[in-house]
């Protein structure tokens, strides 16, 4: 069985050390293996590849006591990381902007309730200051009551 079938997914050979540096300033890839010998004798090479590699996960293995199952393995759990990570960071990317929206609707709301209070509001204005109040408070309310965030629902 081909490494592509086992981890299910396309998988491009490079055929010496220069088409992998070019494959890898041309394309992105979820993981990029490297035989441990060539990175060892050549360590400035291996620099540029995993420097090339951008978000890709590395994989070194030494070919001549790795079959093709124990590859599929290893790149199948490169994936498997690469994707926790990733939803880690999404994660994280959701909170920051909730918190972000959260501080902001707070001032919104403190600012149209601070003006409502001002003794001398044209009376034109007054309704849309209340509105204001209320479209932040309604806001507000749904961010606070989204225990599951912003994320994907479902």
């Amino acid at each position: 069985m081909a490494i592509a079938d086992r981890v299910g997914s396309n998988v491009e050979v490079a055929s010496n050390r220069r088409a992998g540096l070019a494959a890898l300033r041309r394309s992105e890839f979820g993981v990029v293996v490297v035989e441990e010998s060539l990175a060892e004798s050549d360590p400035e090479w291996a620099e540029q590849v995993w420097e090339l590699a951008g978000l890709a996960m590395p994989v070194q293995v030494n070919f001549a006591i790795s079959g093709c199952a124990r590859l599929g393995r290893e790149v199948k759990a490169a994936l498997l990381r690469k994707d926790g990570e990733q939803a880690v960071a999404r994660r994280a990317a959701v909170k920051e902007i909730e918190n972000d929206l959260k501080s902001t609707v707070t001032g919104l709301l403190l600012e149209s309730e601070l003006a409502l209070r001002e003794p001398a509001i044209p009376a034109a204005l007054e309704p849309k200051l209340r509105h204001l109040v209320e479209l932040a408070g309604a806001l507000r309310e749904r961010l606070r009551g989204g225990e599951q965030g912003l994320g994907p629902r479902g």
